[in-house]
Formats: structure tokens, sequence, C-alpha cells
């Protein structure tokens, strides 16, 4: 089914908060994609730009995953279905990669069983369609007698152009760890996963949770965590990079090849290490700069009624690492006289893949989550910041910026609105846009 939907726009206004210095007003067109979506943040890309348009998707409040187009010539927006009624969990949103052939594969997963579907769409001026579902079966039972716990969960593909146009595609699968499989074909046929990253002694309650970026030519970028911040007493930040078969440090130095996978965090570069004084780490996004070197953005949380936004970048000298900002408390609204079970649900960071030096981000301000977009002229020591969205009624949480987006294109951002949100499995939200002029 298709919908076509006109989306009005307004004007919005910079607000300066904290030690930064004031920008000047830019006007930006801002609206709704749809009404009925949501999205988690470790399936990704969940945007992406294709021949101009943005190319999306979502769970809807009855579990639907969709597809979705949005023209930013006439912010227009036209749908298709990937799988009606898969099941109600924002962890099913589905994450894109284009082909060699043109075409774009929809990679996406239900929560924590085995299930793992693929869609093709079709992408032109004439059409934007999708075909049925069909179901992939990663894990092995060598894999999983060496690592036995069989779980599906996220999925994150990206199509590397200096490798035949190899597509990778990473997730929580076998051992409830970050795992690798690819295709060779773009995406018709996959290699079975193999564990990607784990702990010695074997632990199958330890989950990384990982984000990954690439330029699509020949590099993989990841960091990632010892787990999840709930249950690691300390959550420290790794990164890694994969190319050409191998997998390095920030330095270059080889973590281990391809068929010796897997590798343990601690052979990673350590971004952050945990510790009681600067508390539990968790990761928002990764980018690279002119320099193909990483840019990182993870939380630090002290408290967990505040999560510190945190900006690292990489270069010969190692890592620089500083504060952007303090974001507030968890966005789930907790029911009276029960206890939170996701604190560290911070309001999101995202990074602009052409331009390392701006992050859009999601904090609260006067008691409700808005979007921000910062910016920093010498690797996070500063920065500028204005308002996208303010005065909201509802939060706004959750910004991703498109990846494929250049530096020279208006620059757009996607985020969720929650007009309920008390679970991953019980919410009512929509995704929003704004464009910026």
């Amino acid at each position: 089914m298709f919908m076509i939907q006109k989306i009005p726009t307004y004007v919005l206004f910079s607000l300066v908060f904290g030690l930064v210095f004031q920008l000047k007003v830019t006007a930006q067109q801002s609206g709704y994609l749809t009404n009925d979506g949501t999205w988690c943040w470790f399936s990704d890309p969940r945007a992406v730009m294709i021949d101009g348009k943005v190319v999306t998707g979502w769970v809807k409040e009855n579990g639907t995953v969709e597809a979705a187009q949005f023209d930013l010539s006439d912010q227009s927006t036209t749908t298709s279905e990937l799988y009606f009624m898969l099941e109600k969990d924002d962890h099913n949103n589905p994450a894109f990669a284009t082909t060699a052939s043109g075409d774009a594969i929809v990679m996406y997963t239900r929560h924590a069983f085995k299930d793992l579907f693929i869609n093709r769409l079709t992408i032109n001026d004439d059409q934007f369609r999708s075909t049925g579902a069909q179901l992939i079966h990663p894990i092995t039972a060598e894999e999983l007698d060496k690592f036995p716990r069989e779980t599906i969960t996220y999925a994150n593909p990206y199509r590397l152009a200096n490798e035949d146009n190899r597509i990778y595609c990473f997730g929580r699968w076998t051992g409830f760890k970050p795992n690798i499989m690819w295709s060779d074909d773009d995406g018709m046929t996959w290699s079975k996963s193999k564990v990607m990253i784990t702990n010695y002694p074997f632990d199958g309650n330890n989950r990384p949770y990982v984000k990954y970026y690439s330029d699509g030519q020949s590099r993989i970028h990841m960091v990632f965590t010892d787990g999840h911040p709930r249950v690691e007493p300390t959550n420290s930040v790794y990164y890694a990079y994969y190319e050409n078969g191998a997998f390095f440090k920030a330095s270059g130095e080889k973590i281990c090849t391809i068929d010796e996978l897997p590798f343990e965090p601690k052979d990673a570069s350590v971004v952050f290490t945990s510790n009681p004084e600067d508390g539990r780490a968790w990761v928002a996004d990764i980018g690279e700069d002119e320099n193909n070197h990483p840019v990182i953005l993870y939380t630090r949380s002290p408290e967990e009624s505040n999560h510190e936004y945190w900006y690292a970048s990489y270069s010969k000298k190692g890592w620089q690492d500083y504060k952007i900002c303090d974001s507030g408390p968890w966005f789930p609204q907790t029911p009276e006289g029960t206890r939170e079970r996701e604190p560290h649900y911070f309001g999101g960071m995202t990074i602009h893949p052409d331009d390392a030096s701006v992050v859009y981000l999601s904090r609260q301000v006067n008691g409700v989550f808005e979007i921000e977009r910062w910016q920093t002229n010498n690797q996070g020591k500063s920065w500028k910041s204005k308002a996208v969205t303010q005065e909201s009624e509802y939060d706004n949480v959750r910004p991703y910026v498109p990846r494929g987006l250049d530096k020279a294109d208006k620059e757009v951002v996607l985020w969720m609105e929650n007009q309920k949100y008390i679970h991953y499995t019980d919410y009512k939200t929509s995704v929003k846009y704004a464009i910026q002029e």
C-alpha cells in the first residue's frame, strides 16, 4: 500500500544553553514523516540518502515494519509495508544498504527470537516498492556449540565497494554476542555468521553493544561496550575497525584476521575506562573525520538521573575526549510506584556522516527532551548550539542524520516524538524531520 503525505513547514529559532556561543537564527522546514513509527538505535543505517531522497523505516504501534521514501523537494512521504504485524517492539526497525545493482536491501529482526529478515526495495522516480520478506538462518551448530546461546537481535548492513561490493551484516546473534556475516551477490545469499567479539571465559548473559559506520569503500568502524550498563558494574568503551579481511586498533595495529575471530574487548583500542566516579558508559554513534579517523559519541552516567554526552576523536596523538553537555535522566515514562526498567535510555545523539564537527542531540530542557544542533571547530573543546525543537509538548528523542548525506547538501535530521513511551513494547510515537535551510 502506498500513501502520499504532504508535510507543512514552519520556522524555529535557536536557544543558547550553558557556556556556548550564540549562532545566527536559521530557518528550517519541519514536519512528520509518519504519525505512527518508532525505532531503536542499534539497527543502522536506519536512514540513507539515495538519489537525493531519504529512505528510512520504522515499527508501527501494531508491530508492522514499514519502509518509507521521503522527497526533500516537496516533503512528501511514500511508504511500503515490509512485514505486517511482525512484533510490537522498537528493536525491530529496518536497516538499509544499497547494492551494486542499484536497488536497496532492508534487513531487520525480531527481538531475541531466531528470525532475521531481508526485503529488496525498488527505488526510482516511478515507484517505491518492496518484495516480500525472506528469512535468513545465519547461526551454525558449530558456532552455537562454542558459544551456546541462540538469539537474534539487530541488523546492520554495510557494502564495501573495494571488496567487489561485498555486503557485511552485523548483529547480536550467536552467543548473545556481536556477529558478522557477508554476501557476495547483492544480498541474495549469505555466509553463515561468526561470533566477532566475546569475553573469555564465555558468559552467555554478557552482551556487548556495538555501533557501526562505513563510507562504503574499504573500512567499517565500530565502537562497543563491555555490555549493557544496567548489568555491568563498569561499562567501558572500545574501538576497532575492519578492513581488507582483518580487524585493527585505531593505531593500525592488527587485532586478528576474519578467520581468527573472535577477539575480546580488551584486544581493541580503549576509548574510555569506566570507573565508579565517572560512571558506566553507553555508545550513541560513530563517524569519521576528513582523515578517516574515528569520531565517537557516547554517554557517561555517574548517576542515572543524568547522562553526560561525550565526544571522542582520534589522531596520531591518540584519543581526545571532551564533554559536550549534560542531557538529563532517562526518557521512558516510568509508571507511578514502579522502578524504571531502562534508566540508561538517554535522549540520543547522532553525528553528521560527512561533517564530524556537527552533532544532533536530544537533551532535557524544562522537563521535556528537545533536539538541538551542536557544532565544534576544535575537536570538541568548545561548542556552538541552536535549537531544532523548543517548548515541545512531547519528548523528542533518538535523532539520526541519514547516511550518505554530503556536506554540501541541506542537512536533514530525523527523530522520534513520544506521545507515550513506557517501554520498548509499550509506545505511541511518531517520526519527524527538520531540514536546515
